[in-house]
């Protein structure tokens, strides 16, 4: 993909969202069921969508609730449901009619109350650890969750998650069925979804708000070494780039007596205040360079700064040696310092990841002695893991991450961009190098690989290409002149499909796989030989893909 000639400028005026038109959108448009891309659709993570497009409207979210609702009835799910919103412009309104849904089928709804810093958004992370506390409080009911947030999306966007009672993201057999079921409601017309106008809703108490938030920060000690960091005396800088958690970081650092300067505190369904990401649109994602650009400038203020996207479910994190650090060089870090930092934790704890990681965590892996789970790309993947305590720390290369507690415990089971983002700055605290320092120390050890994922346009079509392919579409025994060692259709963490293929050499390897959550294709590839060598990876993947999507 061309780099957009104003990609890490300011928004242009002409490029921000009609919020009034969008919401406006959002319960007008009908979707039509004659065309698959219109219908309710679970990928990666959750069913996302825009209204403009007649893919994320009032009908999906209603049919969506009512869906859950039956699901909750048939598994014995009686609990609390706790539902949370992000900043963008569709949360507010998919917000409500998830709780007139929900409410007029007897569910007990809690949502995040607004009188205190939270504004009433809640993170993702924040309702997971939330379902953990309650599910192991020893009630009698389970709770589970509802996010909606289309993540690090575009402004337009909407998205609806939901986390069953194990606090993380549902897997696949779940949302298959709710998405099965949603669409037949939908098809009918939703004549079976019940629904209650939200000021009833709110007047006859079928809605109750609590705080997520103190509690949630509260808990913090438990997997930060939050006293060092205080000891520390660190300077601390944060763009929550208008996301969920823009109000925690003043309460974390009242709680912990630590210095964050939140250096953006605006909220604005249009995020006007962003800049344009590589392809000239706007997009929170706070792993990229160009949308991160404004605290990128900054960075030399800070003895550590990190930015978070909508949700709070990803961190940046920016070093005054490295700058933005890539997400996969994070990973290695924080796996190399938890690993060595945590004496409670058991010694034959799991390192999960996702197979489109780095294979720098596969070195790091092998050097600690530690064994390897690794998985298809989506977090469920990692639920299991997380909630037995086999695994120790979980990551994405997407720039997610999540960790257990200090003692070994269970912190929550989707990813935490909060404890990503203080991690560092304990790593920091503790041995006096911030995280671009320990990774140029791996690279040194290990060498340093480089790595690149492509994004490319995609239909519907040619992803479900994409998605069925095997490892008999590899025909050729070198890859970009080495011999190749492995195909994988399968993840070896768990024998799951990974919905594309991955091709390994002894220096490099690339992988194909569709979007779960865009209309687009991904390559991912990685070189221990350099830069030439990975263009020869990226090419020969290219070319393979034109050949099964043509």
């Amino acid at each position: 993909m061309a780099l957009h000639p104003q990609a890490g400028q300011h928004a242009a005026k002409e490029q921000l969202i009609n919020v009034a038109q969008l919401v406006s959108q959002y319960y007008s448009y009908k979707p039509d069921m004659n065309d698959p891309g219109q219908a309710v659709s679970f990928g990666t993570s959750g069913h996302r969508g825009t209204a403009s497009n007649a893919t994320f409207t009032d009908t999906h979210i209603s049919a969506i609730c009512q869906a859950l609702v039956e699901y909750r009835k048939q598994e014995g799910i009686d609990g609390p449901l706790f539902v949370g919103k992000d900043t963008h412009a569709l949360s507010e309104p998919a917000m409500i009619t998830a709780i007139e849904v929900l409410c007029a089928n007897g569910v007990n709804v809690v949502v995040q109350r607004a009188d205190n810093e939270s504004m009433g958004y809640t993170p993702t992370p924040v309702i997971s650890r939330t379902i953990i506390r309650y599910n192991r409080a020893g009630n009698t009911d389970k709770a589970d969750g509802i996010v909606i947030t289309p993540s690090h999306n575009p402004p337009s966007d909407g998205g609806f998650k939901y986390n069953p009672p194990h606090g993380g993201p549902a897997d696949s057999d779940v949302t298959k069925q709710i998405q099965e079921r949603a669409n037949e409601l939908i098809a009918d017309g939703n004549k079976n979804v019940k629904r209650i106008d939200i000021r009833q809703a709110t007047a006859r108490k079928l809605v109750r708000e609590e705080d997520f938030m103190e509690p949630y920060i509260e808990d913090l000690a438990n997997v930060i070494d939050m006293e060092a960091i205080a000891k520390a005396n660190l300077k601390l800088g944060t763009d929550p780039l208008g996301g969920a958690g823009i109000g925690y970081w003043s309460r974390i650092a009242d709680k912990y007596g630590l210095d964050i300067t939140v250096v953006n505190d605006a909220v604005d369904p249009q995020f006007g205040f962003m800049r344009r990401d590589k392809d000239g649109k706007l997009r929170m994602d706070c792993s990229s360079a160009y949308a991160m650009a404004g605290l990128i400038e900054l960075k030399d203020n800070f003895d550590l700064a990190w930015g978070n996207d909508p949700d709070f479910d990803r961190h940046g994190i920016v070093c005054k040696s490295a700058g933005l650090m890539n997400p996969n060089h994070y990973l290695a870090v924080a796996i190399n310092y938890l690993y060595t930092h945590r004496p409670e934790w058991p010694s034959d704890l799991n390192i999960g990841k996702t197979l489109v990681s780095s294979s720098m965590i596969d070195r790091v892996a092998n050097s600690l002695g530690k064994p390897l789970a690794e998985m298809p790309v989506g977090f469920k993947w990692f639920v299991d893991g997380l909630s037995n305590s086999t695994i120790g720390f979980a990551g994405e290369e997407s720039a997610g991450g999540i960790f257990l507690e200090r003692n070994g415990s269970t912190w929550a089971t989707d990813k935490d961009g909060f404890i990503l983002c203080l991690l560092a700055a304990e790593i920091l605290a503790i041995t006096g190098k911030d995280p671009g320092e320990h990774y140029k120390a791996l690279t040194e050890k290990f060498a340093a690989p480089v790595y690149s994922r492509v994004d490319v346009a995609a239909t519907l079509e040619q992803k479900q290409k994409l998605s069925a392919m095997d490892a008999s579409v590899v025909t050729s025994d070198t890859l970009a002149g080495e011999p190749i060692t492995a195909v994988q259709t399968h993840a070896p963490g768990n024998n799951a499909a990974i919905g594309g293929v991955k091709v390994s050499t002894e220096n490099g390897w690339f992988a194909a796989r569709p979007s779960g959550t865009e209309q687009i294709y991904k390559i991912y590839a990685e070189s221990f030989n350099g830069e030439s060598h990975l263009q020869d990876l990226i090419a020969e993947a290219e070319a393979l893909v034109g050949k099964i999507i043509k």
